[in-house]
C-alpha cells in the first residue's frame, strides 16, 4: 500500500491545517493511501479532519519558536533551542534516517521541517516541502544572544531545505528563495458551511447582536481584558479559551455544540493574529476581521496584505486590545465595503495534483 510520511511542525496548529487537506485530496488521486504523521501536534487534531488512514509517530521534528502566549516570542530562549536541536543534529539525522528505511514511505512530505527533508535525501527517498514560510526567514528576523552562532544555524536550515527535491509555496506567502524547484500553489482552506440560525438560536441572540469568534491559534491566550469588555454592548464574544463563569458577553468555544470552523464560517466576526489558518479561511467566508499584529514574524506581512487586498480587514493594536478598546475596530471592520473576491481556495487540490505522481510505480 503507498504510504506517504507527512513530518509536520507542531508550532500551533497552523501548518497540520495546512497538511490535511493536501493528504485529503491526496487521498482522491491515490487509491488505498496510507499516512504516517511525524509530529507532536496531538493525534486528536487529526480525528474528523484526516479522511485517509493515518498513524502518529510522536518525534519533534523542529523547534518553531518558543512563546510566551500566542503574541510574544521569548528570542532568547528560541535561540538556546535552536542551538541545543542543531547540537545533537547528527544524532537526530540519523533516528530518521533509519526510521524512513524501515517504514519505507513513498514521498516525505514537510510542512515545514527541515530535519524530514535532509532525513529522506540521505534515504534515497524523494521529498517535497508545503510551505508557506520557512523556519531560516522566521530566525533571521531575530538577532542571537551571545555565545550562540545564528549565522551558521540558519545556514544550517537552508542547507537542509535545499535539499527538497520541490517546494510547493502557498499562498499568500512570502518569497521562498531557500529551495531549488519552487511551485506557487492557490490559498488552502476549507471552509466549513455556515450554521448562523443555529448558532443564533442556541446563543439566543437578541436582535442586532453580533457574534466575535477569538481565536489566536494553537497557543493559550491568557490576557484578555474580561472584565472591560463585559460592559461592551451589541456582542458575544466565543473565545477559543477558558472564560470567567460569571461573563455574560463570553462563552468559551469547548462549551459550544460546534466546531471551531463551523464558528468561524457562522458568526460576524472574527479577532485573531495574522495566523495562515484563521485568516485565510476568513478570507474565504468573507467574514470581517480585526488582527493583532507580532511584527516580528516573517509571514506576517504577506498575510496582512492579503486580507487588506481581498477581505474585510482592521487592525487593532496590542495596546488597545489589552485596554479593552475593541469597540472602534469592531464596528469599522464591520462596515468596510465588499472586498475584490480572493481567489479559490483550490491549493489542496492542486498540491495533491503535485504529488499524486510519486506514488505512480514504473
Amino acid at each position: 500500500m503507498p504510504l506517504i510520511w507527512a513530518a509536520i511542525s507542531a508550532h500551533g496548529f497552523g501548518h497540520a491545517a495546512q497538511v490535511v487537506p493536501v493528504l485529503n485530496a491526496l487521498g482522491d488521486l491515490v487509491p488505498n493511501l496510507r499516512v504516517l504523521l511525524r509530529t507532536t501536534v496531538p493525534a486528536s487534531f487529526f480525528v474528523d479532519r484526516l479522511k485517509i488512514p493515518w498513524e502518529t509517530s510522536p518525534v519533534r521534528q523542529d523547534v518553531g519558536c518558543i512563546q510566551q502566549g500566542p503574541m510574544t516570542i521569548d528570542l532568547e530562549a528560541t535561540w538556546r533551542e535552536h542551538h541545543q536541536f542543531h547540537s545533537t543534529w547528527k544524532e537526530r539525522l540519523q533516528t530518521e534516517i533509519a526510521s524512513m528505511k524501515a517504514f519505507r514511505p513513498d514521498l516525505i512530505l514537510a510542512d515545514t521541517p527541515y530535519l524530514a527533508l535532509a532525513a529522506g535525501h540521505a534515504a534515497s527517498i524523494p521529498t517535497v516541502a508545503l510551505a508557506s514560510f520557512t523556519w531560516d526567514l522566521i530566525l533571521s528576523e531575530y538577532q542571537p544572544p551571545p555565545l550562540i552562532d545564528g549565522h551558521t544555524i540558519i545556514q544550517s536550515i537552508r542547507q537542509a531545505y535545499g535539499q527538497a527535491d520541490l517546494a510547493i509555496r502557498i499562498t499568500p506567502s512570502p518569497t521562498l528563495d531557500g529551495f531549488n524547484r519552487v511551485v506557487t500553489i492557490d490559498p488552502i482552506a476549507e471552509p466549513a458551511i455556515p450554521t448562523r440560525a443555529e448558532l443564533a438560536e442556541h446563543l439566543a441572540l437578541m436582535p442586532g447582536e453580533r457574534t466575535v469568534l477569538i481565536g489566536f491559534g494553537g497557543i493559550p491566550l491568557t490576557s484578555v481584558p474580561f472584565e472591560t469588555i463585559e460592559s461592551l454592548p451589541g456582542y458575544r464574544f466565543l473565545f477559543d479559551g477558558s472564560t470567567p463563569l460569571e461573563s455574560k458577553r463570553f462563552l468559551s468555544v469547548k462549551s459550544l455544540p460546534f466546531s471551531f470552523r463551523t464558528l468561524l464560517a457562522s458568526v460576524d466576526l472574527v479577532m485573531t493574529k495574522p495566523g495562515y489558518g484563521t485568516l485565510v479561511e476568513a478570507v474565504s467566508l468573507q467574514i470581517p476581521t480585526v488582527y493583532v499584529r507580532r511584527y516580528n514574524f516573517g509571514d506576517e506581512q504577506s498575510l496582512v496584505d492579503y486580507l487588506h487586498r481581498f477581505g474585510r480587514g482592521v487592525e487593532l493594536s496590542m495596546d488597545n486590545f489589552l485596554k479593552g478598546h475593541w469597540a472602534t475596530a469592531l464596528e469599522k471592520a464591520i462596515n468596510l465595503p465588499a472586498p475584490t473576491p480572493p481567489p479559490e481556495p483550490s491549493g489542496a487540490s492542486k498540491a495533491a495534483a503535485l504529488l499524486a505522481p510519486y506514488f505512480r510505480k514504473g
